[in-house]
C-alpha cells in the first residue's frame, strides 16, 4: 500500500502528479496534480491505492473523499487527440501533466512524478517508479486522472455509440474494434496510431 514516507522526508509542499490514457486508441490523456496540506488522514489513506488495483466503486469512493477533502488540492489537465497527433503521445502526457500542475494553485516545493522520463516543470521533481503503489499523492492523482477520463469517455460514448467507450475508455478492446468495422473512426480517435491508422490507409487503398 502507498504512504506518505517521500512526502514527509523532503518537507513543505510535496504533489504527486500521474497520467491516464497513454494506450487508448481514443479520446484524450489527462492528467492529475495532487498535493497534501497535511498528512491524509487513516480514514483517507486507506481509500488510495494504483487505480488499476482499485474496483470501480472503490476508485469513486476515494475519488470522492479526496475532493471532499479540505486539505487535498487538486489541478486537472488534459491534452487532446489533436494535440497528440501533433506532438506525440509521450510529449502529450507532459502537457497534460504542467496543465495539471499550474491548475493546482501553488507552486510545490517538489513534484512526485509517476515514471522514469521526467517531463520539465516548473518545480523540482522526482521521479517515482511505480509511484502509484508507493506515494499516497501520486496515488491520488491517478485516482482523479482515471476517473476524470473515465467519465469523459462515457460522455462522449453517448454520441459515439457503437464503441463501447463508456466500458473500454477508449482502449482497442474486441467491442471497440467491432465499432470501427461499423462505423469508422471518429474526430475522437487517434489517427496516429498504428490500429486507427492502418484502418484509415486500408479504406484509403480500397478506394
Amino acid at each position: 500500500m502507498p504512504d506518505y514516507a517521500l512526502e514527509a522526508a523532503h518537507g513543505g509542499l510535496v504533489v504527486g502528479i500521474d497520467e491516464v490514457g497513454r494506450g487508448p486508441l481514443a479520446g484524450p490523456v489527462v492528467a492529475s496534480a495532487v498535493a497534501f496540506t497535511a498528512p491524509p488522514s487513516e480514514t483517507l489513506s486507506s481509500l488510495l491505492d494504483d487505480s488499476k488495483k482499485l474496483t470501480a466503486r472503490r476508485r469513486i469512493l476515494a475519488y470522492e473523499a479526496l475532493i471532499a477533502d479540505e486539505q487535498a488540492l487538486i489541478g486537472i489537465g488534459a491534452a487532446s487527440v489533436s494535440e497528440i497527433e501533433q506532438i506525440n503521445i509521450a510529449q502529450a502526457c507532459y502537457l497534460a501533466m504542467r496543465r495539471a500542475l499550474s491548475r493546482l494553485g501553488r507552486t510545490p516545493d517538489l513534484a512526485l512524478v509517476d515514471g522514469k522520463h521526467a517531463p520539465k516543470l516548473p518545480c523540482p521533481i522526482k521521479m517515482v517508479i511505480g509511484g502509484d503503489g508507493i506515494s499516497l499523492s501520486i496515488a491520488a492523482a491517478s485516482i482523479i486522472a482515471k476517473v476524470t477520463r473515465d467519465r469523459l469517455m462515457a460522455r462522449l460514448a453517448i454520441r459515439h455509440d457503437a464503441y463501447g467507450w463508456e466500458r473500454n475508455a477508449g482502449y482497442g478492446t474486441a467491442a471497440h474494434m467491432q465499432g470501427l468495422k461499423l462505423r469508422g473512426v471518429t474526430p475522437h480517435h487517434r489517427r496516429g496510431f498504428a490500429p486507427i491508422r492502418n484502418m484509415i490507409e486500408a479504406e484509403a487503398h480500397a478506394a
